[in-house]
């Protein structure tokens, strides 16, 4: 039996693309999250017009729109019929026609701006993170077991939590089907599109969002990640609480974070909430997240030492979002 309103959302979408310029915007934002200003640069056109363009676009239901503060980023449509019929417009574009290839042309010059951006934010904040990595283990070992880790199973979706500069999505893009960055840092979303967009990782996206509030279903990630960001907030049981909420059943959460320490500058120096993370203490916010913790892999440094934490969500549990604030109501059955 046809379902009529798939049907009409496929029209839709295809009387939404018939047209020169939309056909070309689809094709850009196939390759990333794009802002209306680096569309109007791109294609040369006023933002009045492509801005209409895109809210023909996003009606039609090819492309979804993401605001972040003063601005508002299109990409693929990831879901549906209508983002298969997205995919399958984009790739049937000739890889040698001409207006596409120079659309493209213009696409990397304004990456290659955003680079530059980049640069400059890192230089200015530079000299504290690099203060920090000199106290615990070599980053490249941390990767390396964090790769190993993840790898162990397939992963559909990936939720990097406080993603910062986007880097466990380019360490782990290559080992998950989607992947999803979030901060509430709009200037590190910056960086983190920047990063992601030039290591071609057309399959991850960034958004602005609250990791104590996180805008997803319940159930939705195979893993969640937590970078070392737990030290920097004020209630890590809610966090992992909810990053506990948008796990499937038998999905996992995976925490990179400080063993505890005595090292108080951290705190006073580099807005550190908490001196790292008993193996007692993770475990306890772990159990109250109603999460099954397993060994935690500890990569001693001088002084510091880093922990990788595991827990899965139990493979019968029915967890769901209550649809009031975001917390855990766990079911009768």
């Amino acid at each position: 039996m046809t379902n009529d309103s798939s049907l009409d959302r496929l029209l839709q979408g295809l009387r939404a693309v018939a047209e020169g310029t939309r056909l070309r915007i689809l094709a850009l934002c196939a390759h990333g999250e794009l802002t209306v200003s680096d569309l109007v640069e791109i294609l040369g056109q006023s933002q009045p017009r492509v801005s209409r363009h895109l809210k023909l676009l996003v009606e039609g239901g090819l492309l979804e729109r993401q605001q972040e503060g003063n601005w508002a980023f299109y990409r693929l449509t990831e879901r549906g019929p209508v983002a298969a019929l997205a995919r399958q417009i984009v790739d049937l574009i000739p890889d040698d026609d001409a207006e596409h290839a120079l659309d493209l042309k213009r696409l990397e010059e304004v990456r290659a701006g955003w680079a530059v951006k980049a640069e400059a934010y890192f230089r200015h904040n530079a000299a504290d993170w690099d203060r920090v990595r000199t106290l615990h283990v070599d980053e490249a070992k941390v990767d390396v077991a964090l790769r190993r880790l993840i790898g162990r199973e397939p992963v559909g979706e990936l939720l990097d939590i406080a993603t910062g500069t986007g880097r466990v999505l380019e360490l782990l893009g290559d080992k998950v089907v989607g992947a999803i960055g979030i901060d509430r840092s709009l200037d590190m979303l910056k960086v983190a599109r920047a990063n992601v967009m030039r290591a071609g990782l057309r399959h991850c996206q960034l958004r602005h969002a609250d990791m104590n509030r996180l805008p997803f279903q319940a159930g939705r990630f195979d893993v969640a990640v937590l970078h070392m960001a737990l030290h920097y907030v004020e209630d890590p049981a809610a966090a992992l609480a909810e990053a506990a909420r948008v796990l499937r059943p038998g999905g996992r959460l995976v925490v990179v974070d400080f063993d505890e320490h005595q090292h108080s500058e951290l705190r006073e120096n580099h807005a550190h909430r908490w001196l790292g993370f008993s193996e007692a203490r993770m475990a306890r916010l772990l159990e109250q997240a109603g999460l099954v913790a397993e060994a935690p892999e500890r990569l001693p440094g001088k002084p510091l030492t880093v922990c990788l934490w595991t827990a899965r969500r139990p493979a019968n549990d029915t967890l769901t979002s209550d649809g009031q604030d975001g917390r855990l109501r766990k079911e009768v059955v």
